[in-house]
């Protein structure tokens, strides 16, 4: 899984006796999703599986071969055949940790031809994760705490793999269950799922069938049909009745109706209250509703109310009873909902939280910091994609109540922060943005996750990766969080970092000349 880009750059370092050159290569993404400040990191525990099997077989070799022209040298290939990781080491932020424009997230250090060669991989396998993880998040915080989130985007994510992904990694940001049931299968997630339209459609008067006549030896059929007479429902639709008793007396402890087929008020919700009073006589809980169409703030209270007339009117309890809503639901909408208010239970959520249609992209980058123990910088006319030069240790310095406060970059051989001791912080480009922080408490980081060739890290279950999320999403201000203008969270560096990042610049940058 790389790009031939990187083969050709191998062949090079390999043809210049240049691939054995110890070099450090850092994966970071310049510029927070979503207009955000913050994202969740995500895609680790795959990068390490990649890692640990990393080769190229015989087939690899004999496929890449055609690649490339027929005078480059035959011994390159049986280098690559014999290539393997042991002296690669990686270092990395813990999967789930809140994370920071410009912070490293992954550092390869190792043989320049082998850390390129990852590169690909590497950002693949962390861009999509970390931006989907961050996407589910975003969804949390907007649809609230006490909420009901389930992923509903396999029909309209890219493809398969695509959809594994997504469906995993929105379990990390918040996500309470999918409708993939591959997924649950793979990763052990709720799955969750009732009746689509399709099914209601499918239904007439015709099809009504004795087999439901009764339920747990108890009168069903006749039982709906007296409380949609009692409550004077008779304008609701019959085959929409019959469509919703019929997968009632399938799956008695599994009714959630999807009320919008022909109308929602004045049939879709008559037509459900009175197979679920019919179930509670049988013995039976049912579930609630799901609304698919139109306004549903307007309709998620009107639903309600009408749930609490007909509990007064037949003295049954129904505040159990749950609204579910789907429909194109993306961040936007759920905070519209929240503004307008609403009495919605349940989020399905789909398409804009599957293809991250606000942002499709991260945009990762995988950049070389150091080579033959030498700093390397990339310049750019974009001051964004200025690169920090140098092998790099990375900490959170945090208040006396755990509040994270900045991270701080440093090189390895600077003194690392101490706890309650005052900490020179600066900004990485800018003299004149330079505070004084004195921490409480101060977390390392970057750890030891790939070494000598195998795995040097725990692998941890999503629940794990998740509870992390939780717990360290508490340690960030409410204002970094907030999903509308965040106020900038601090990424400093040290003086003696700022002044060899300025030193390097001036170096490289060519000087103009004018007469």
């Amino acid at each position: 899984m790389t790009d031939m880009y990187q083969l050709t750059m191998a062949y090079s370092y390999w043809k210049s006796n240049r691939h054995e050159s110890p070099a450090v290569f850092e994966a970071f993404f310049r510029k927070g999703p979503f207009h955000g400040e913050f994202a969740i990191f995500a895609g680790l525990e795959e990068v390490l599986n990649y890692l640990n099997t990393f080769s190229f077989s015989p087939s690899d070799i004999t496929y890449i071969r055609t690649l490339f022209p027929e005078t480059v040298d035959d011994a390159f290939f049986d280098f690559l055949a014999e290539l393997d990781l042991k002296n690669v080491r990686v270092r990395a932020v813990k999967e789930g940790s809140i994370v920071f424009p410009r912070t490293p997230l992954v550092v390869v250090e190792g043989p320049l031809l082998a850390c390129q060669l990852l590169e690909t991989a590497i950002l693949n396998l962390t861009n999509f994760a970390t931006l989907i993880a961050t996407n589910a998040k975003r969804m949390r915080i907007a649809a609230g705490a006490s909420k009901t989130l389930l992923e509903f985007g396999l029909r309209r994510a890219q493809g398969p793999d695509g959809a594994l992904s997504a469906s995993k990694y929105v379990s990390i940001g918040g996500f309470d269950g999918t409708s993939n049931c591959l997924a649950g299968k793979m990763f052990d997630l709720s799955v969750k799922g009732t009746i689509a339209h399709s099914f209601i459609c499918s239904f007439d008067v015709a099809d009504l069938s004795e087999d439901i006549f009764n339920l747990n030896g108890k009168p069903f059929w006749s039982s709906i049909s007296k409380y949609k007479e009692e409550l004077g429902f008779a304008s609701a639709s019959e085959s929409e009745l019959v469509a919703f008793a019929t997968y009632a007396h399938a799956l008695p402890s599994n009714f959630l109706a999807l009320v919008d087929t022909y109308d929602t008020l004045q049939s879709g919700v008559p037509n459900f209250l009175c197979v679920a009073l019919a179930l509670i006589d049988c013995g039976y809980t049912p579930l609630g509703i799901r609304l698919d169409s139109g306004d549903l703030a307007y309709l998620s209270i009107e639903s309600r109310k009408l749930f609490n007339h007909v509990a007064a009117r037949t003295g049954k309890y129904l505040k159990h009873l749950k609204i579910a809503a789907s429909n194109d639901i993306n961040e936007a909408v759920l905070l519209s909902l929240n503004t307008e208010g609403h009495d919605i239970d349940t989020f399905g959520i789909g398409t804009n939280l599957v293809t991250c249609q606000q942002q499709p992209a991260l945009g990762m980058v995988y950049k070389l910091v150091e080579l033959n123990n030498t700093p390397r910088i990339k310049l750019s006319n974009d001051a964004s994609k200025i690169t920090l030069p140098g092998r790099k240790a990375l900490y959170r310095l945090k208040s006396h109540d755990g509040e994270a406060l900045c991270d701080l970059i440093l090189s390895p051989s600077d003194p690392p922060p101490v706890c309650h001791q005052k900490f020179l912080c600066q900004h990485p480009f800018e003299l004149q943005k330079r505070c004084f922080i004195t921490p409480t408490e101060v977390e390392s980081l970057l750890d030891l996750v790939f070494s000598d060739g195998i795995i040097a890290h725990p692998t941890h279950s999503l629940l794990a990766i998740r509870e992390r999320v939780d717990a360290t999403f508490r340690t960030i201000r409410s204002d970094v969080k907030r999903l509308l203008n965040p106020a900038p969270y601090k990424v400093s560096v040290s003086f003696e970092k700022y002044e060899e990042t300025n030193k390097l610049w001036m170096k490289q940058v060519p000087m103009m000349e004018f007469s």
